[in-house]
């Protein structure tokens, strides 16, 4: 399948290339980019890759068959409602729109035309996530009665300021899908976000998430970026123990070291044992060995999906409930209330 990169921004260049690179059975067959410094970038990353100055352009050319929206997210739903009018499927990076309203309108027009319209939630395939998700699978912690769920970051420099951005639609998005994939949907949500008056505008820059799920259990996510503090954390209690997971996803650290997937396939994705989290049960405590994970595998599969007719690795419909629990999360904030979901 050929794919068009539409933005080379940091996370294009550094969450999306590489990982398209090493995926089977896709290749990167143009990038839609327009600044003088991005299109010298592409030249020494991707020589021979076409370079355009818009995605009417790059779809025009006939090469490509999907499409990946990596640009900020206020731009997400127009550029996804013109891929997908040009009959592309799309990956669209989170959050896919501002609003659940905005989102299911792009449910539906890739329903209409007939595409594959998936969100890039690659923190799925996050290596730390993914061992979590395999202890709790394992029933070693017996009946989970919650999972917390917490990023503190230092880091100012990378805060998506104003009223479109703020951290609860960044990283909180990532981390809320997190919990719906492995507890299920939400029934209430309740929230705390902490606001700053920014020159770009009023801005959400931490948050604290209470989400009771239709299976009972409860899941708590919180984060912040401004907090002078670095701390990656999961926790999940169950009838049987507790399980503590630290450090952040090895496979950014690697890719931002330079580090490329398709190097090592095989070595991939795997936490080094200084990193490997914590199972307690009565009288013991045993590391938990890390499992890989390769967030190259939503590219796989989604181009697989394109090809079959299947949903993809991240349907819409379910980045439509994220998008429902993220502006359930807001409107908790501002009342004070609970709200509840159906």
């Amino acid at each position: 399948m050929k794919l068009g990169l539409v933005g080379y921004g940091f996370g294009g260049r550094v969450f999306h290339a590489p990982f398209i690179h090493a995926a089977e059975g896709v290749d990167i067959a143009g990038v839609v980019a327009r600044s003088a410094d991005k299109i010298a970038q592409l030249a020494k990353d991707l020589p021979g890759v076409p370079v355009y100055s818009s995605l009417a352009e790059m779809a025009a050319a006939g090469e490509v068959e999907m499409v990946t929206i990596t640009t900020p997210p206020e731009t997400h739903k127009a550029l996804t409602l013109e891929a997908i009018e040009l009959g592309l499927h799309v990956v669209c990076d989170k959050p896919i729109a501002p609003t659940y309203p905005d989102a299911a309108e792009m449910v539906e027009a890739a329903k209409a035309k007939g595409v594959l319209l998936n969100a890039f939630h690659n923190r799925r395939w996050d290596t730390d996530f993914r061992t979590l998700k395999s202890v709790v699978e394992s029933g070693r912690l017996g009946d989970i009665r919650a999972i917390h769920n917490r990023l503190d970051a230092d880091d100012w420099a990378t805060l998506e300021a104003g009223p479109g951005g703020g951290l609860l639609r960044d990283h909180g998005s990532h981390f809320i899908d997190q919990m719906l994939f492995l507890l299920g949907p939400a029934a209430a949500v309740d929230a705390k976000l902490d606001y700053m008056d920014l020159p770009q505008g009023t801005t959400d820059v931490s948050y604290a998430v209470h989400v009771r799920h239709q299976s009972g259990q409860h899941s708590y996510i919180t984060g912040s970026k401004v907090n002078y503090y670095n701390e990656r954390e999961f926790r999940a209690y169950g009838s049987l123990g507790t399980y503590v997971g630290h450090g952040t996803d090895v496979q950014a650290r690697m890719v931002m070291a330079g580090h490329m997937p398709a190097d090592d396939p095989a070595g991939w994705g795997i936490e080094p044992k200084e990193a490997w989290g914590t199972l307690h049960t009565e009288g013991n405590a045993e590391l938990v060995s890390s499992v890989q994970s390769k967030i190259q595998d939503l590219y796989t599969q989604f181009a697989q999906a394109a090809q079959s007719g299947g949903p993809g690795p991240v349907p819409a419909t379910g980045a439509l409930h994220t998008m429902r629990v993220l502006d359930a999360a807001r409107e908790a904030s501002r009342t004070g209330q609970t709200v509840l979901l159906d």
